[in-house]
């Protein structure tokens, strides 16, 4: 395989007018700009509709697209939007950091006022679509429709009735809420629309769309709703046990997702038809899927519904290798990276390498032991993707302003030669960029020079996670250059 290399930028951070980054023109510039800097893969986090907490880990549909990205200035090339409509609205009080509160309030009246706009228009097109995605859009809308009308509590508040989807009662909604089934629909259409048209710009200039798949869906989600037989839950449709990870670098506590877990044994007796699905429909979106918390498929760590912590949990078997084997049967050789971080046995590391998929290797983690270190880049081998950091991180200067690093601070600059002369964030770019690694992977924010004001998330914490917006100014051309210099340097230009 040749040797390439990408950067790390969800849509949200994509700077812009409108309160967070769309698939609009600043989208559009941005391939562009990787071009110009020599790369060939953009990879974002899951592009689903995020609910409580903002979290793109934690959305209403494992296959709906998140409306926030939609661009008004393409809705207004198609007619449905007049520019007087949107182009004044007060967004927040800075534009390097999402009000999901403003953004909330403000933007979803904007779609509904295009929506109306839509009436009569591109009708066949719409339907069309909604064939197309039958498999999961119904219940979604519908999902959708019903959170509204229920003024957006969790469906597991909701009369019992509706919570067992009796028939009745959801022919009843069906028709009731028939108009805004048909808003949520269309909010899909203009979604799939507008990013298939950046997917396919990207693509013509040589660059492919590493996706992120959460390997959980959220308890509040038409997914569980719609499926509840496939997951472990009560007589009561509330989950028996959630999921997460035990104490690590991260958290002494361990890390309380809260995702309801699947029911591995009932999804087998149909060959996984779900988890085929989800994974078909997500190779529409991307070229390369990078999935979320690998290890669960071999085991996960179970935690008892109510638990404040996950220090209770246990280690469970997961379907293992029947689980891709049903994949690949149905859909042929899928390319695949293996988010494999975390506490990792010899059955993980066998159940990854048996299949094949490159996992991942983080230079932040590398300096906490010794030589023997796997994030060490002279233990790396060729099929692995080596990041610098990841959205969980930290930036590399603000890992380097932490005084808790100071030891693996010291180790760093030893290893990496840093001098005075170089941003410690470009050296540590500089460790995986010349590393044997197939691909190279770093954020835009280490790119940028940006400190802890730049993060995205801290796991395990609530609020105040996935607002960091980028600054247009920063995307210049004399960046452009030195990224492509380094980046031809070690041999990775997408050219």
């Amino acid at each position: 395989m040749a040797r390439y290399s990408g950067i790390i930028m969800h849509i949200s951070s994509l700077p812009g007018n409108y309160g967070i980054g769309t698939l609009g023109e600043e989208a559009f510039k941005f391939v562009d700009f990787l071009k110009k800097a020599g790369q060939k893969f953009w990879q974002l986090l899951p592009l689903g509709q995020t609910g409580y907490g903002d979290s793109p880990y934690q959305c209403f549909s494992a296959f709906a697209g998140n409306p926030y990205f939609i661009d008004f200035d393409k809705l207004n090339e198609k007619g449905l939007l007049d520019k007087k409509e949107y182009e004044n609205l007060v967004w927040g009080n800075c534009n390097e950091s999402i009000d999901y509160h403003i953004l909330f309030e403000s933007k979803m009246k904007i779609l509904k006022i295009a929506y109306y706009n839509c009436k009569n228009k591109f009708q066949n097109n719409i339907e069309a679509f909604r064939k197309k995605n039958n498999l999961w859009i119904e219940d979604y809308a519908l999902f959708m429709a019903i959170k509204s009308e229920f003024k957006l509590v969790s469906w597991q508040n909701w009369p019992d009735e509706l919570k067992n989807r009796e028939k009745e009662v959801l022919k009843f909604y069906k028709e009731k809420l028939n108009d805004e089934i048909n808003y949520w629909i269309f909010l899909q259409y203009i979604f799939f629309e507008q990013w298939n048209n950046l997917k396919s710009y990207a693509n013509s200039l040589g660059i492919k769309i590493i996706g992120d798949i959460p390997i959980y869906v959220s308890e509040d989600s038409s997914d569980l709703w719609a499926n509840s037989k496939i997951f472990l839950l009560d007589n009561k449709n509330r989950p028996v046990k959630v999921a997460g990870c035990p104490p690590d670098a991260f958290s002494s506590t361990g890390q309380l997702w809260g995702n309801p877990l699947y029911n591995w044994s009932e999804m087998e007796k149909d060959k996984y038809k779900w988890w085929i699905c989800r994974i078909k429909e997500n190779l529409k979106l991307y070229d390369i899927l990078r999935i979320d918390h690998f290890r669960g498929f071999e085991s996960y760590w179970e935690i008892p519904y109510g638990d404040k912590t996950a220090v209770n949990g246990r280690w469970t078997k997961g379907p293992g290798i029947k689980l891709f084997k049903a994949i690949n049967d149905s859909l042929g050789t899928i390319p695949i990276i293996a988010e494999d971080l975390g506490y990792l046995t010899y059955d993980v590391i066998k159940f990854r390498e048996s299949l094949n998929f490159p996992g991942m290797k983080v230079l932040q983690f590398a300096f906490d032991s010794d030589e023997k270190n796997q994030y060490l880049p002279y233990n790396y081998e060729k099929n692995c993707i080596a990041y610098t950091g990841t959205h969980d991180n930290d930036t590399i200067l603000g890992w380097f302003n932490n005084k808790d690093n100071k030891k693996e601070i010291e180790y760093a600059k030893k290893y990496l030669n840093i001098n005075e002369n170089e941003r410690a964030n470009w050296a540590f770019i500089r460790g995986v960029w010349s590393s044997v690694a197939d691909i190279a992977i770093t954020t835009m924010q280490d790119f940028f020079d940006l400190g802890s004001e730049a993060r995205m998330n801290f796991p395990s914490t609530l609020g105040g996670n996935w607002k960091w917006r980028a600054k247009k100014e920063l995307f210049s051309d004399e960046l452009a250059k030195s990224i492509y210099d380094l980046t031809k340097l070690y041999g990775r230009c997408n050219s």
